[in-house]
């Protein structure tokens, strides 16, 4: 039978009172056929106790999970109630088979066989002779409690491979949201390197290129007059339209974190982050007073510090990291320190993350210094010109 809840524990109770009730009419049917009839208290004393007793058996179904010391107290009693009605009387041997439906719904896995064999054994013994019991006692020693033992094994075995299987479902549903979150990572980190990226080429061509195109325009117009100077006047105010709009665009393409942050909060977002996915403990500290900065400046000192961090959790096998973030009057200065490998920082790098930072560093009138040996760790400084936004620095 099926062991969830529902109309079944209905089902268990109803059988129950049908086997008794037939037992008790096939008795008083058949009369005095019973092995003992005289003796007190006689079946008909009996058959009430068992009917009030079964009638727990409805709740007691509901809750076999909660109260399983109950459940089996229950059982062993019916089936103490069914033996002494068998005894009394061979027809109630029909009312103790209800301890083998009973007993595989309702006993816990490990209990099932030796509930059967419970039964099986008041059952027989019920109705043996006295003479017999000797020889009842042989069949029991030799076959019902290897039987019982060999069941408890069974269930045993199959209780390990029902918490293993959970287990393993737990595993495959863990590694399919950590598979999620890395390729939602791996998604996020090709779309900032192609932002960066694009921004990086408009920056380097574009803007350069006209800033360039806007010198050569001043520098011809200085020695030109007449018609000649409108035209070139023209061109001048279109090259800055066209170098306003390639900043707009640079910075639109700035990094994720920092449009709707300033650098602080978006270093601190990015390394928390970084720690927990590379399990490498990180000391995080801020120094001075926050200022607001140029959008590339800002940018630079996020893009050093996330590629910094990049290759402590790549090549340096630290166990402690710490990134301080400092605001002076005049420059703002990240330092990235490991207690990792180290390296040379003389011997040719294959990458190209140091040479990357230094470019960005310099690109904002910065300067980048490495400090390592091996075995002794890494340690990363970076000062780059407090710049303010294009707004605050023509204000000032």
């Amino acid at each position: 039978m099926s062991r969830l809840d529902g109309r079944e524990r209905w089902v268990y109770l109803a059988l129950a009172y049908a086997l008794l009730a037939v037992s008790a009419i096939a008795a008083a049917v058949m009369g005095g056929d019973g092995p003992a009839p005289a003796r007190w208290p006689g079946w008909p004393v009996l058959v009430p106790a068992a009917a009030v007793w079964l009638a727990p058996i409805a709740w007691l179904h509901a809750h076999r999970d909660t109260h399983r010391a109950l459940v089996v107290g229950h059982f062993l009693v019916l089936i103490a109630l069914a033996g002494a009605l068998a005894a009394e009387h061979a027809a109630f041997t029909v009312f103790a088979s209800v301890g083998y439906p009973l007993a595989i719904g309702m006993l816990p896995a490990r209990l099932v066989m030796l509930g059967v064999t419970v039964t099986a054994v008041v059952s027989l013994a019920a109705q043996a002779s006295p003479g017999a019991r000797a020889s009842l006692l042989s069949v029991i020693a030799a076959v019902a409690l290897p039987l019982a033992l060999a069941g408890w094994y069974v269930s045993a075995e199959h209780d390990k491979r029902r918490r293993l299987v959970e287990r393993l479902r737990a595993a495959m549903d863990e590694n399919a949201e950590l598979n999620a979150r890395l390729l939602d990572q791996a998604r996020s980190a090709g779309v900032l390197g192609e932002r960066h990226r694009m921004a990086g080429e408009i920056h380097d061509t574009v803007a350069q290129d006209l800033v360039a195109l806007m010198g050569q325009i001043h520098a011809a117009a200085r020695v030109c007059d007449g018609p000649a100077r409108g035209h070139l006047d023209q061109a001048a105010e279109l090259a800055r339209r066209s170098l306003s709009e390639a900043r707009r665009s640079v910075r639109a393409l700035r990094p994720e974190s920092l449009e709707d942050s300033r650098l602080p909060e978006a270093v601190d977002r990015m390394a928390r982050s970084w720690s927990e996915s590379s399990g490498v403990g990180l000391a995080l500290e801020l120094t001075g007073t926050p200022v607001a900065l140029a959008a590339d400046v800002e940018a630079a000192l996020f893009r050093i510090a996330q590629e910094a961090l990049a290759n402590v959790a790549k090549h340096a096998r630290a166990t402690r990291t710490a990134l301080t973030l400092s605001y002076t009057d005049e420059s703002v200065l990240l330092d990235v320190r490991d207690d990792g490998a180290g390296f040379d920082p003389q011997t040719p790098a294959d990458g190209f993350g140091l040479d990357g930072m230094r470019r960005r560093a310099h690109g904002v009138g910065g300067t980048l210094a490495i400090e390592s040996e091996p075995g002794q760790g890494t340690a990363v400084a970076v000062s780059v010109p407090a710049i303010p936004p294009a707004g605050q620095g023509d204000a000032r």
